[in-house]
């Protein structure tokens, strides 16, 4: 479990290091997106990484390894913005932005260690292939719980759901890592 925390945190740093580059580049344009447009990039990605999983031939000259990234930090924004809902117009700087993005992707590895606990780390026997379907199948569950206005009987709502799609992408690039 040691080891997890440690490869974890190594991971998500180089995460947070490009968040950090794009805000800087960018700002926080990301800040006007509604969350079914951040599930749909995160979609978008999840889906080329399963092309990239299935197809022999690469035409664009990136991996799973920028997808599973890009779907880390999209999470991440999602979080984001449930918390602070959709603004009309880039509202954060860098360093306010940032400290959002520690505490969300703080909270979601306390989650991760708290499930790791339980399940024992069965996600290192797990291909990643699976791990792909398991965001995918996230995806959808996001999608169907937007259509409902957010409304659930039973299940998690959206943010439980976006932080188990970072885990899985994590877990991914651990394994991606070797």
């Amino acid at each position: 479990m040691q080891n997890t925390s440690k490869q974890y945190d190594e991971v998500t740093a180089k995460c947070r290091e490009l968040f950090v580059h794009k805000m800087t580049d960018y700002g926080s344009a990301w800040r006007i997106l509604r969350l079914p447009s951040l599930t749909d990039q995160i979609f978008i990605k999840a889906q080329r990484i399963r092309q990239l999983q299935e197809n022999e031939v690469r035409k664009v000259d990136e991996g799973e390894i920028s997808e599973f990234t890009g779907i880390i930090n999209y999470s991440v924004m999602a979080l984001i913005q449930l918390e602070l809902g959709v603004a009309e117009q880039p509202d954060l700087d860098t360093e306010e932005a940032t400290k959002l993005y520690d505490r969300h992707l703080k909270a979601t590895k306390e989650l991760m260690e708290d499930k790791n606990h339980d399940y024992g780390e069965a996600w290192r026997d797990m291909r990643i292939s699976s791990l792909t379907d398991l965001i995918l199948q996230k995806l959808l569950r996001v999608k169907q719980i937007e259509d409902n206005k957010g409304e659930t009987l039973v299940s998690e709502g959206i943010d439980a759901n976006y932080q188990d799609m970072i885990n899985y992408a994590v877990f991914a690039l651990i394994l991606l890592n070797g």
